[in-house]
């Protein structure tokens, strides 16, 4: 089962991370939270790890939209979109696939906004892709 929508592309890691952000804001979401799973787990458990970085993205409208519908769905945001280094030497993005997310809640009344969102992301990856680093 595919959960998330995702591209890879050539570059240098931070770059891509910032790419990334840039092209969430664009599309109206802000980064809520950003994890640095490398540092966390060097800093936790003192294990090396690829640079991975979990970026925790809400679009206040489409979340309010989707609440108002589903108070519930707060368990599933925001919606994460990860950028980690791939084994081919590569910078990966992935988003979670809204569509798949919302679709736990087996509520129909959702389905307008996971599209919206399923629709920002794809621009997001394709600016990702579209950038040079």
């Amino acid at each position: 089962m595919h959960y998330t929508m995702q591209t890879s592309v050539d570059g240098e890691f931070d770059a891509v991370v910032d790419a990334t952000v840039d092209a969430l804001e664009d599309e109206g979401f802000g980064v809520l939270c950003d994890i640095d799973v490398r540092e966390t787990l060097k800093q936790k458990l003192d294990e090396e790890f690829r640079s991975y970085r979990i970026l925790g993205a809400c679009n206040p409208t489409l979340a309010h939209q989707a609440l108002e519908e589903e108070l519930g769905l707060g368990a599933l945001l925001p919606c994460n979109v990860v950028v980690y280094e791939t084994d081919d030497d590569e910078v990966a993005v992935r988003a979670v696939d809204p569509e798949r997310l919302v679709g736990v809640a087996d509520n129909p009344a959702l389905d307008s906004v996971a599209s919206e969102v399923h629709g920002r992301f794809e621009r997001v990856l394709a600016a990702v892709e579209a950038g040079s680093y």
